[in-house]
C-alpha cells in the first residue's frame, strides 16, 4: 500500500550538518559597526589652516570621491541593518533561512561592488593628498591637512574590513548552499 507521506524534497530547508547562522548574524552585525564608524569619522574629517593670509579649509565635502565613499556606505550600513534584523529572523525560524539565501548572496555580491568601488575611489584620492603627484604639479596636502588625513585613512582602514566582512558573507552564503545540495 502506498505511503501518504509526502517526500523530502532533495534541498531540504532543514540544515544539512553545521547551522551558521550565528555566523550570518555576527558578520552581519560587523559590517553594520564598521559602515557605521567608517561614515561618522569621514562624516567629522575637517580640519581648517591658515596658509599665509588665507585660511583654508579640508572637508569630505571637497571630493566628490569622498562624498561617494559617504553615500556608499551609507547604502551599506542600512543595508546591513535590514539583513541584521532578517538575521535575526533565522535564529528564530531556521527553515524560513534557504528561501532568503540566494537573495542575500546576490545583494552582498552587490553591496560589495559598491563599497569597494567606492573605497577605491577614496583611497586613490587620499593616496594623491599623500604623496602628490608631480606629472601634473598636484601638491601634498597631508603634510598641512595631517588631523584630516588621519580621519580619512582610518575611515579607508575601517572600510577595507567592511570589504573584507562582506566577502566572508559572500562566502558563507555560497558555502551554505552548496552544502545543502545533494551528493
Amino acid at each position: 500500500m502506498a505511503s501518504t507521506d509526502k517526500p523530502e524534497s532533495a534541498y531540504s530547508s532543514a540544515p544539512a550538518g553545521n547551522d551558521y547562522s550565528l555566523f550570518d548574524f555576527i558578520l552581519r552585525f560587523l559590517l553594520f559597526a564598521s559602515s557605521l564608524v567608517a561614515v561618522v569619522v569621514i562624516a567629522t574629517s575637517k580640519q581648517t589652516k591658515t596658509i599665509g593670509p588665507i585660511e583654508r579649509e579640508a572637508n569630505f565635502k571637497n571630493s566628490p570621491a569622498f562624498i561617494y565613499f559617504l553615500v556608499a556606505f551609507s547604502v551599506s550600513g542600512l543595508y546591513s541593518i535590514l539583513t541584521f534584523l532578517a538575521s535575526i529572523s533565522f535564529l528564530q525560524k531556521p527553515d524560513l533561512k534557504l528561501k532568503y539565501l540566494l537573495h542575500f548572496l546576490f545583494w552582498d555580491a552587490l553591496i560589495l561592488g559598491i563599497i569597494a568601488s567606492a573605497t577605491g575611489a577614496a583611497g586613490s584620492v587620499a593616496y594623491i593628498g599623500l604623496k602628490g603627484d608631480d606629472h601634473v604639479n598636484w601638491n601634498k596636502v597631508c603634510n598641512v591637512f595631517d588631523k584630516f588625513c588621519k580621519h580619512i585613512a582610518g575611515s579607508l582602514a575601517v572600510a577595507l574590513f567592511g570589504s573584507v566582512v562582506t566577502v566572508l558573507l559572500i562566502w558563507l552564503s555560497a558555502f551554505s548552499l552548496h552544502s545543502r545540495v545533494p551528493k
